[in-house]
């Protein structure tokens, strides 16, 4: 068979036009990510705009992701409850996502490179690593127990649970190096009907004593609050539109967010559940949150909100379990807040 000039000379134009456009994509590529780094790079160096100690003392602390601007940003900070807009300890250890219990510290944490992978460090009290693993995805929610349980969710694919179509995987290991596993294969159940559907999502683990544990599983659309059991491997429907939970210190409660009707975009406000009497607590908030929950103590909670206007800054806010609380800035330029205990 013959190819005509015409051909020749088409299928050339082809080439040169994918060419042209290979070059186009790359070179923005390119300068997307010169531009992230020379972000980044800005973000990281300089004195830090937060003030900063080398030791803390008074008692309990708060961890959090240090989002002060300057030498430390991305780190592992912390500050006393007593004093918690008060100078901050910062360590060398970049973190996305903390949590602290049992005296370890969950870290997950993006590595930037090519490729850019993930995972989670597992710190001791010296801020030392004394286990880590990969991670699927990108670091969202981590929870540690009083018996050294570790949980974490990553998202596989996107990077929002506002969305309509994302995966997670959610995973509880043991600090003596027991897995169990991806939360996907749990038997899961909404009354008395097993849930069975493929699309089923799992995130947010919160830990309640023992091998008892509280989870958001979503599935066609609709979001439940389930009780877990590690020992039975079983999750089971406790209320509706409820996600990424946090158990109260008494394990009287679980607060979490619930998803405002009739919103556009996506709208979160903050709910208690009472899980005795089983009778919940709504506190809307005007501009919503994203962010699972910690409680400072008994009657209050800690969440993380992006800071208007500064990429890649946020603040900690406390507000009172009860109704018609409002947000109180509580610590500046942190994110993932994790109350020591």
């Amino acid at each position: 068979m013959k190819v005509s000039a015409s051909q020749r000379i088409s299928g050339r134009m082809r080439w040169a036009i994918m060419a042209i456009v290979a070059v186009f994509v790359l070179g923005g590529a390119t300068l997307y990510a010169v531009k992230a780094y020379q972000r980044f790079h800005e973000r990281n160096t300089g004195v830090s705009t937060a003030s900063v100690v080398e030791n803390l003392t008074g008692g309990q602390r708060i961890l959090f992701r240090n989002t002060a601007s300057g030498t430390g940003y991305g780190m592992v900070g912390s500050v006393t409850t007593s004093n918690p807009r008060g100078p901050r300890a910062i360590g060398t250890t970049s973190c996305d996502r903390v949590d602290a219990a049992a005296g370890i510290v969950s870290c997950m944490r993006i590595v930037r490179g090519i490729p850019t992978t993930f995972e989670t460090q597992v710190l001791n009290s010296s801020e030392h690593v004394v286990d880590s693993w990969p991670l699927s995805g990108v670091p969202s929610r981590t929870r540690v127990s009083a018996d050294g349980l570790i949980a974490t969710t990553a998202f596989v694919t996107g990077h929002s649970y506002a969305g309509d179509s994302f995966s997670t995987e959610t995973t509880i290991r043991s600090e003596d190096g027991r897995n169990f596993g991806n939360l996907e294969a749990f038997t899961m159940s909404v009354g008395r009907q097993e849930l069975t559907s493929v699309d089923r999502n799992v995130w947010g683990v919160t830990f309640a004593g023992g091998d008892r544990f509280f989870v958001t599983v979503a599935s066609g659309g609709q979001t439940w609050l389930m009780e877990g059991s590690l020992a039975h491997r079983t999750l089971k429907a406790v209320q509706e539109n409820a996600e990424c939970p946090s158990v109260s210190p008494d394990g009287k409660r679980v607060a979490y967010k619930k998803r405002r009707a009739g919103m556009g975009a996506a709208h979160w406000d903050i709910a208690v559940l009472d899980l005795e009497r089983h009778k919940e607590l709504v506190i809307p908030l005007e501009d919503g949150f994203d962010d699972q929950l910690d409680w400072l103590d008994n009657e209050t909670l800690l969440f993380g909100a992006p800071r208007s206007g500064a990429i890649g800054d946020s603040d900690v806010y406390s507000i009172q379990a009860e109704t018609g609380s409002r947000p109180r800035l509580f610590i500046e330029h942190a994110w993932s807040p994790s109350v020591e205990r």
